[in-house]
């Protein structure tokens, strides 16, 4: 087990070049089930959840070579196998999205219901709605969604749900409906970019998409995809992270490689905080001023504020004279960060689905736990700009989904360090 120790007070300064999304490769390296020819996906992160979707692949009897120092993935799906049991899939919540395309490609599938961080109550229900509209007989018994058909016909599929559309949701009803006999119309679908870079996959792929990026999505089904080579584009909740670190320590960091269209919203909360945030040659720089303002932040879909970044926004608030408020209208029980910011003297309380954040004049290093992904990034960033030493232990949820933070943030001049316990 290893953990992370930060000692804070230090701005960070510098360029950091944000690696690519992992939210965008898993469902498109979950595509390439749906050909039996071979396809490239680059600009792949090394990251942990990553190698757990190489591994399901594998298990499925799918060919795959991973490059993990250039980020490239080669797969060929000649002859996968229709089963994805509990021990793979329990690892990371992303792997449900196995489910569209094995039922697309094989019309008879078993995988088991996902795992993945603990961030409140995320059902499959639109998942299951959705491959029902398109003909599927769908049956959850024993821990597992076993999903079966003679063939998948297209219909009209309405993915909105309590909280908004839901994004695997989306990547599995488009993958299924692009082998579907017939045009399929999503209505309510997730317009997230990883959405968008699904498609655009897909239509290299041979797919016939129309409106991604939207909430109409058309699709006419093919009989056949062939294999692809892509690119992912890179992950905007990293280079969101990044903008938090520079607001929460007064730094100045110039971020390369970021899609500023993808972080309007984190860019608009920030500036209103007083944080100066500059776009110019391809390149984000946020530059901190001493002289953080109180905001108030609402959690939505896209491209509302993202849930992904609450917790560093939740952190860059405690140090924020004032009272600040976060509502969460994604995972409204994601907060549970906010009794581990308490402990390096957070003052924050939890009123339903909002955080009241009172912020005080400084944090006090101290041993912490991370229990999910985000709320990792939320607690490095906290230790960044504490006085004294703060431990991050259990930082596997940190490995899921950031690639080498440490290195990063000690290039930016962080005091920070990874240890074996």
């Amino acid at each position: 087990m290893e953990k992370i120790i930060i000692s804070g007070g230090n701005p960070l300064r510098g360029t950091v070049e944000i690696s690519g999304s992992k939210n965008a490769a898993l469902p498109i390296i979950a595509a390439t089930l749906l050909t039996s020819e071979p396809c490239t996906i680059r600009g792949v992160p090394n990251l942990s959840d990553i190698q757990f979707m190489c591994d399901i692949l594998r298990w499925l009897s799918v060919k795959v070579t991973h490059h993990k120092t250039d980020g490239v993935i080669e797969i060929q799906a000649q002859h996968p196998l229709g089963v994805a049991p509990y021990e793979l899939v329990r690892k990371m919540r992303a792997s449900v999205c196995l489910l569209g395309p094995l039922l697309a490609r094989l019309h008879n599938c078993k995988v088991s219901l996902p795992g993945g961080c603990v961030i409140g109550d995320r059902p499959i229900d639109q998942h299951l709605k959705g491959l029902k509209r398109l003909g599927a007989d769908v049956l959850v018994e024993n821990g597992y969604v076993h999903a079966r058909c003679n063939e998948l016909t297209g219909s009209d599929v309405f993915m909105g749900g309590r909280f908004g559309s839901t994004v695997l949701g989306t990547a599995n009803v488009m993958m299924a409906a692009v082998l579907a006999k017939g045009t399929t119309w999503i209505e309510g679908a997730a317009c997230e970019p990883e959405i968008e870079d699904l498609a655009i996959f897909l239509i290299k792929m041979g797919a016939k998409i129309k409106g991604a990026g939207s909430h109409i999505l058309e699709i006419e089904g093919v009989e056949v995809l062939n294999g692809a080579d892509h690119k992912v584009i890179t992950d905007r909740i990293e280079a969101g992270t990044f903008m938090t670190a520079a607001a929460i320590t007064n730094g100045d960091i110039e971020i390369k490689g970021a899609h500023a269209e993808h972080l309007c919203a984190v860019r608009d909360k920030l500036e209103e905080s007083g944080v100066t945030v500059e776009r110019a040659n391809g390149t984000i720089r946020v530059k901190g001023n001493g002289d953080l303002k109180p905001v108030d932040v609402i959690t939505m879909p896209y491209p509302g504020f993202p849930t992904d970044m609450q917790a560093q926004m939740s952190a860059v608030m405690t140090v924020t004279p004032g009272i600040s408020v976060i509502t969460e209208k994604v995972f409204p029980n994601r907060f549970m960060h906010i009794s581990e910011m308490a402990r390096l003297g957070a003052d924050v309380s939890i009123e339903g689905s909002s955080a009241i954040v009172k912020g005080v004049k400084h944090l006090s290093g101290a041993p912490v736990m991370a229990c999910d992904l985000r709320a990792s990034a939320g607690l490095v960033l906290a230790g960044l700009c504490a006085d004294g030493e703060t431990e991050v232990n259990r930082i596997y949820h940190v490995d899921r989904g950031y690639e080498r933070i440490d290195q990063k943030l000690r290039h930016l001049g962080a005091k920070i360090e990874r240890v074996s316990e």
